[in-house]
């Protein structure tokens, strides 16, 4: 029992490392990521790249292809574009197997300590940055820790021998010996293993790292050859195990991301299948690799073969990996349409419900640095849901002669949709503060905040101008010539403030843009105020009813104008 929770702890030294770094590197280099995520994807090299870069940083290919799920969702992404990014996660978590190897070479907690060492001073002292690098190198030097206690705290298989706890040997070995006589079944069976394990963990790449030090200790089998096909199945359920990851994060999200989460595991279980048809030659030409590595990296006689139990699973995962990719990303418009076929269009047409964002955090990793990108497009959807609106009181305040009930009940939904909007991405984006993130995202974050706010008002303020409308066709008030003429010239120009925004509401804009859009603010103020005192000067003439819905209309026009103003000046501050 003592060594198992000592495994444990160990374990969760290396997870807590991979989670400090992890965090750390989002914020020192997020804002990079998410722009090489968005924008980087455009070709399927390209979006390999990405892919392998982000989970190399991130060291977790689950919370990479969460987050590509999450691009998915709200349209940052293609679905050929992220079946690219997943082909080159699955490239990045061997990262993980070449770190867990070097342990068979060199002690990894002769360099952890130092490692923390330099990171210490930095995240207690430093300041922005700095302080952010030093929380990747205490967690680098956690992550190392936990790989070389991990290590010592999985005993050797010879050492145990020696210390005479021989039910336990005995029985394990029975277990193993039974498994390798099932012939090529104990590939399948040590693979189910993987996928449990992977499961259990909720990482692949803690998975690896017990799998390779289970291996090198003997505890797969005695002989090094048979430890290193036995960890290799492992290996290849791992690989089926860490799809379950996003397979979870897109219930509830678009089609689109239903897709991109089934063409992952379309992706790796093609790969388990062509690989476990050639698995006996493959292993045996990986294990010719190990062989024959030079005598200075291989393992003394007493150390059970470790460095190639270890090199050749690296090995193993690698180039099943690069195959995998080299083969399969000639046929990704195939995939595309096989996972379009699995997830067919008329689940997303069945429900009338707008796609809501949703905020999926990973047990393991938090991506509160990387998920703003999906709240940034939700915000530049409310700002098109609002433009769109006001297009809708535009035609309704145009035809009087017609019957627009179905609009004016269309436009009320519309509002309600912008609330639940708002309440969305408020949340989505409290959820993201949840974790300690970098002052430029926290401040990118609160001017989010607040432009949905503002943009929510907006949608308020025309469903204000509809019911006035409504009120005054109901009511017979007919608006004279020059009214309506000044309201048409104020509805253009709230109009363009509305493009003018939707266009730059989530990229740089300029002094001389914000000024651009002062000006048309003060222009709507100054028709508004002329507009409302030549009403004031017409009431004395009797006709109040109608010249007070000309200055409700005035008034509510200039409302949306102020808080598109709002927008403009939020946006300019957090760009």
């Amino acid at each position: 029992m003592l060594t198992i929770l000592t495994i444990l702890g160990a374990l969760g030294i290396f997870l807590y490392g991979m989670k400090v770094m992890s965090e750390g590197i989002q914020k020192v280099a997020g804002n990079g990521m998410r722009t090489a995520l968005a924008t980087m994807t455009k070709n399927r090299f390209s979006a390999i790249l990405t892919g392998l870069f982000t989970t190399g940083l991130v060291q977790s290919s689950s919370a990479t292809t969460v987050l590509v799920v999450s691009f998915v969702n709200v349209g940052l992404l293609t679905l050929v574009e992220s079946i690219g990014v997943i082909m080159g996660a699955n490239l990045g978590t061997t990262v993980t197997a070449w770190i867990v190897a070097s342990i068979g070479k060199f002690s990894v907690t002769k360099i952890a300590l130092p490692i923390i060492g330099c990171g210490l001073p930095l995240f207690f002292v430093g300041k922005g940055k700095w302080k952010f690098i030093g929380e990747v190198l205490i967690g680098f030097g956690l992550l190392f820790f936990g790989l070389g206690e991990l290590k010592e705290a999985v005993p050797d298989l010879k050492s145990a021998v020696k210390s005479g706890d021989m039910d336990t040997i005995n029985t394990l070995r029975g277990i193993v010996g039974w498994i390798q006589a099932t012939g090529f079944m104990s590939v399948i069976l040590f693979m189910c293993a993987g996928v449990i394990l992977t499961l259990v963990v909720q990482s692949s790449s803690a998975a690896m790292a017990i799998t390779i030090t289970f291996a090198m200790q003997g505890w797969l089998g005695e002989d090094p050859m048979v430890a290193f096909k036995n960890s290799a199945a492992i290996v290849l359920g791992e690989n089926i195990g860490t799809t379950v990851t996003a397979w979870l994060a897109s219930i509830g999200s678009s089609v689109a991301a239903k897709r991109a989460a089934r063409a992952h595991l379309l992706f790796n279980v093609i790969g388990v299948v062509w690989m476990l048809i050639a698995f006996s030659i493959f292993t045996d030409f990986i294990w010719s690799l190990a062989d024959s590595l030079p005598d200075s990296l291989k393992s003394a006689k007493k150390d059970f073969g470790k460095s190639e139990v270890a090199f050749a699973t690296a090995v193993f995962h690698t180039l099943f990996n690069l195959i995998n990719i080299g083969v399969l990303i000639w046929f990704v418009p195939q995939i595309a349409k096989l996972v379009k076929k699995m997830v067919k269009d008329k689940e997303e047409d069945s429900s009338a419900d707008p796609v809501r964002i949703k905020y999926i955090s990973q047990s393991l990793v938090d991506l509160g640095e990387l998920n703003i990108v999906e709240a940034e497009q939700a915000v530049a959807n409310l700002s098109n849901h609002c433009t769109k609106m006001f297009a809708g009181y535009t035609e309704v305040f145009e035809h009087p002669e017609r019957d627009m009930s179905k609009q004016v009940v269309h436009l009320k939904a519309m509002e309600d949709e912008a609330d639940l909007m708002m309440h969305d991405i408020t949340e989505y984006l409290v959820r993201c503060t949840s974790k300690e993130v970098s002052p430029h995202l926290s401040e990118r974050i609160t001017g989010l905040l607040r432009m949905t706010a503002e943009l929510e008002e907006c949608s308020d303020a025309i469903y204000r101008l509809i019911k006035i409308a409504e009120r005054r066709y109901n009511k017979g008030r007919q608006f004279s010539e020059e009214q309506l003429s000044t309201i048409r010239e104020l509805t253009a120009l709230i109009s363009d403030f509305l493009s003018f925004c939707e266009n730059r509401i989530l990229g740089q804009i300029s002094p001389a843009e914000t000024q651009q859009a002062e000006d048309i603010r003060e222009q709507i103020k100054s028709l508004t105020k002329s507009s409302n005192k030549a009403a004031m000067k017409r009431m004395a003439e009797g006709n109040v009813k109608v010249e007070m819905l000309n200055i409700d209309t005035n008034n509510q026009l200039n409302v949306i104008a102020n808080h598109l103003m709002h927008v403009v000046q939020t946006s300019a501050e957090v760009s």
